[in-house]
């Protein structure tokens, strides 16, 4: 398919890993469709979704990378991105953006159920970036998380873009007794963050919207800077990165024409 005929030039890879309830489902479904699940079943093997995002200039930007995916919203629509993320859309740059680039992030959900673990690892292949979300309110999921990277490094790109992810930050400040309360601070998951070459801690809220664009954001951004630094073979469908088109064999054109047979010995 011709690059022209697509909204996307890139599509990249992304897994969401981490022990079970920690919201990786709501998460993605907040991403791709915005809107909050109350109660989802538990993912068995691994469930999908999908969203196109500006990366690179001139929609990104260092100080504030996610500003920009609010500009599309208009000012009367303050009600909808204060409650939570706007519509799931397609972000097109400006029409004089001519360099704007777009990336679909194909979103593996993964289970975290240690039954479900050995199945789980296998979708860790070909994967170019990854959440790896824990759950503040449940110190074990956070402690979980070591062996989680360790997994995932075996099997995954060497390139891997990894981001840390504290989800329920609106459980983790809730002050009221009857609520639960954050078992992880922000200090100890930067730190851990730091220690283990992950590229960035975030904290977010699947029922608030808080920070999740942002997190996906991050890893989308930085998979686009290895891509300008040629990190991945974009033609190779085993690659982390694909572009429009990757991967299909070329057309064999077929003749009448007869080579004449030389004679000789072999």
């Amino acid at each position: 398919m011709p690059a022209s005929t697509t909204p996307w030039d890139y599509i990249a890879k992304l897994v969401c890993i981490g022990d079970s309830g920690c919201g990786k489902s709501s998460l993605t479904i907040r991403l791709c469709e915005g809107r909050f699940v109350t109660h989802h079943d538990v993912t068995i093997g691994v469930e999908f979704g999908s969203r196109i995002v500006p990366v690179g200039p001139p929609h990104s930007s260092e100080t504030d990378i996610i500003s920009s995916l609010s500009t599309t919203v208009d000012a009367s629509n303050t009600q909808a991105t204060s409650s939570g993320l706007p519509e799931p859309r397609i972000i097109l740059a400006p029409a004089s953006a001519d360099s704007q680039k777009h990336m679909k992030l194909s979103l593996w959900d993964t289970a975290g159920q240690e039954t479900y673990k050995s199945v789980t690892r296998s979708y860790f292949r070909g994967a170019s970036g990854a959440l790896l979300v824990f759950d503040l309110t449940r110190k074990k999921t956070f402690q979980h998380v070591t062996d989680w990277l360790n997994d995932l490094r075996q099997i995954a790109e060497p390139d891997i873009v990894v981001v840390l992810v504290g989800n329920k930050a609106d459980l983790a400040q809730t002050q009221s007794d009857d609520e639960e309360k954050r078992e992880v601070t922000r200090e100890e998951a930067e730190e851990w963050a730091r220690r283990n070459g992950v590229l960035e801690y975030v904290e977010t809220s699947a029922k608030s919207g808080e920070n999740v664009e942002k997190a996906f954001m991050r890893v989308a951004e930085r998979i686009y800077q290895n891509i300008q630094a040629g990190k991945y073979d974009l033609n190779d469908r085993r690659s982390g990165v694909k572009v429009p088109g990757a991967g299909v064999p070329r057309p064999v054109r077929l003749t009448n024409e007869k080579k004449s047979a030389t004679a000789g010995c072999c």
